[in-house]
């Protein structure tokens, strides 16, 4: 029987202000540096700071990457795949956003 790998996950929650540096990430997302860096270097991940030492990411930064290991893992991506799939998601919601938007509230009284 093939054994089950279990993991636990924490949450901090943190302000919307809030910055980390790269190794906060990586600690957070269980990730290595360059890993990371590719991911900056194909446009995936826009940290704060123009060398490695001194970027800080956004907070959101932490959904984002756990995304792109999650499409890594499940789909076998490269960066170049992550970096498309992502902008692509991004679309989606955008889109998604722009529908809510422009939808009109009903006029009709819901059926009871």
């Amino acid at each position: 029987m093939a054994e089950k790998q279990s993991s636990v996950h924490t949450a901090e929650l943190v302000s919307s202000t809030t910055r980390l540096t790269i190794t906060e990430i990586c600690q957070s997302c269980n990730v290595d540096r360059t890993w990371i860096s590719e991911l900056v270097s194909e446009g995936v991940l826009e940290p704060e700071g123009r060398s490695e030492g001194e970027w800080r990411f956004a907070a959101f930064t932490v959904s984002r990457v756990a995304t792109a290991r999650r499409l890594e893992r499940d789909f076998n991506l490269n960066i170049p795949g992550i970096a498309l799939a992502l902008e692509l998601l991004d679309e989606i919601e955008g889109l998604r956003a722009r529908l809510r938007a422009l939808e009109i509230p009903s006029e009709e009284p819901e059926d009871q």
